[in-house]
């Protein structure tokens, strides 16, 4: 199974824990990121998700995400655009 992590569940972990939806949402990412250290799940990341990392004013943070960026099994360049928007269009018109 692939897995897509957009910018907010990278940073969840990085929030007000002591709001219970952001704790279980916390939980649930660490969770998904044990799954992809252990091999279980694929990670895939793409050029927005270096993008949006990289404008994170936060060092730790944004060098902490870009170091998980490691466990990525794939990656989704620009010139995927068009496939991914194409997919999109699939999985929307199943609903």
């Amino acid at each position: 199974m692939k897995i897509y992590l957009d910018n907010c569940c990278y940073n969840r972990p990085y929030d007000d824990q002591k709001q219970i939806k952001i704790f279980i949402e916390t939980q649930a990412k660490l969770y998904i990121q044990k799954l992809i250290a252990d091999g279980a799940v694929d990670l895939v990341y793409s050029y927005m998700s270096r993008y949006e990392n990289a404008q994170n004013p936060y060092e730790i943070r944004r060098k902490s995400i870009g170091d998980f960026f490691r466990n990525a099994k794939f990656y989704i360049d620009e010139s995927m655009s068009d496939i991914v928007k194409l997919k999109a269009r699939e999985i929307m018109a199943t609903e």
